[in-house]
């Protein structure tokens, strides 16, 4: 058994209700097992800083709906308890047309128009049918009272199928407040499962990609600290308890890595943080060593590496200091010149370019591997991709198709001559253009970011031609 947490919109304090859960949890000592709805890579890094665990996405997009079973089923089994954080409100999903990507369509039963498209594909009710999960819903209460009711019984009654478990008040403002909404919820006989006041002293900052990473946060630990201190009080532990107790196996499945062979270069700092741990993991479990450091604060590239992985991240919030660790830039490029293999996923294409030019419009010289420039502005990318290769490359053949995400607010200066992919988007024919870079024919440098959890074979390629250059 777990809970999902999930919203009536956006914006109503999903990630502080989860971390509040979360941080409490983790001070009783509790093991805790944390997933996240979509392909979010912040919130997970926050879920993660408060459960020591690496938090796993749960995308269907991204991966499958058998995936997302798989993924949950395993990794829930080995803690004592399991939360999953939803995404945007319960119902907000896509309307999709892959239906030769899904594992089955239409015969389980979920919503569709008139056209027989999926209208809530990928939405957190998606992934609570797919689990079996009952949800909690966060109702932000800051400019309503009696309405309150309205609204718990419309998303109680909008799909039998989702079984809501009770509520959680958010920004309830006094104790008459809070009166007037447990009076009109009275008659629904929803458990209120959480009562949070508003809070002046719980803020997490933002940015222009979503809120500020964990590794920039100098007082997040005494943020987490008055999150327990909250959660101890706040919610109806009596009932939430059996809610989120999993059943752990009695000797968890490590299934052991193969011995190292080759060794991978992870660019993991303040500046390239965007991973999914899924990942990282198949590396591991196909043989490669991963070897963490930091362009921003190391002067040369790990020793005898075979190949490079520069995830996403803010290059552009550190590229002064990213411009002036010459020594790394300078050496990155030598490497991939010389035939060095390397995946860089939208922050990372960023470095491989020549200059990164900030919102300001300073310049800022990168490696100078791929010919072009990455310019932000305030226009964001923000959506799933269908992507077709156009050409034999580093991690794919001609014509394969992958689906991903890109999430970004800058642009290139110059598109490649042969790009690595034709893209659209995901919920239907869209064309979304050309972009990637696979030149030289080592790099696979791309702004869509791609989980590989049903694509064994692309981890799979990588580490074949890195033992190559081996």
């Amino acid at each position: 058994m777990s809970i999902i947490i999930a919203g009536e919109r956006s914006g109503v304090g999903k990630t502080t209700v989860t971390l509040t859960l979360l941080a409490s949890l983790r001070r009783r000592d509790r093991l805790v097992q944390s997933f996240k709805v979509g392909p979010d890579y912040i919130d997970p890094m926050f879920h993660q800083h408060v459960t020591g665990r690496p938090c796993r996405n749960l995308d269907p997009v991204l991966t499958s709906e058998t995936y997302v079973q798989q993924c949950f089923a395993h990794h829930s089994q080995v803690s004592e308890y399991a939360l999953v954080e939803g995404v945007m409100g319960l119902f907000d999903g896509i309307s999709s047309l892959v239906i030769s990507h899904l594992s089955s369509a239409n015969d389980k039963g979920q919503m569709t128009n008139d056209k027989g498209q999926i209208t809530d594909f990928a939405s957190t009710a998606h992934i609570a049918r797919l689990l079996d999960l009952p949800v909690v819903l966060v109702i932000d209460c800051s400019r309503l009272s009696g309405s309150v009711a309205a609204i718990a019984h419309g998303y109680q009654s909008f799909d039998p199928r989702i079984k809501i478990a009770g509520v959680v008040l958010n920004r309830v403002g006094s104790d008459r407040h809070l009166s007037l909404l447990k009076d009109s919820l009275e008659p629904l006989q929803l458990t209120i499962l959480g009562v949070l006041r508003r809070q002046d002293n719980i803020t997490i900052p933002d940015r222009h990609l979503g809120l500020v990473p964990t590794a920039e946060l100098p007082e997040l630990n005494a943020l987490i600290d008055r999150l327990a201190d909250l959660g101890d009080t706040c919610f109806d532990w009596q009932n939430l308890l059996p809610l989120l107790k999993s059943q752990p196996l009695p000797h968890p499945p490590h299934p052991p890595h193969p011995p190292s062979s080759i060794r991978i270069a992870v660019a993991r700092d303040r500046a390239f943080n965007f991973y999914y741990q899924d990942n990282l993991d198949l590396l591991q479990q196909l043989g490669a060593e991963l070897v963490f450091w930091s362009p921003l604060e190391d002067a040369d590239i790990p020793n005898n590496v075979q190949g490079m992985y520069f995830g996403g991240g803010f290059p552009e919030v550190f590229a002064q200091q990213l411009a002036e660790n010459t020594s790394v830039r300078d050496a990155v490029k030598t490497a991939i010149i010389k035939g060095m293999p390397a995946i860089a996923e939208c922050g990372g294409l960023m470095y491989l370019c020549e200059q990164i030019i900030d919102f300001e419009g300073k310049s800022w010289s990168m490696t100078g591997v791929l010919p072009t420039s990455a310019v932000m502005g305030g226009r964001l990318t923000l959506g799933y991709r269908r992507a077709v290769a156009l050409q034999d490359n580093l991690l794919v053949k001609a014509n394969t198709t992958v689906y991903g995400h890109e999430f970004h607010r800058s642009h290139l200066t110059l598109i490649p001559t042969q790009p690595l992919f034709e893209t659209s988007r995901y919920d239907c024919d869209e064309n979304m253009g050309c972009e990637g870079w696979g030149f030289p024919a080592n790099v696979h440098a791309s702004y869509v970011h791609l989980h590989w959890g049903e694509s064994r074979e692309i981890p799979e390629q990588f580490l074949k031609e890195c033992r190559t250059y081996k």
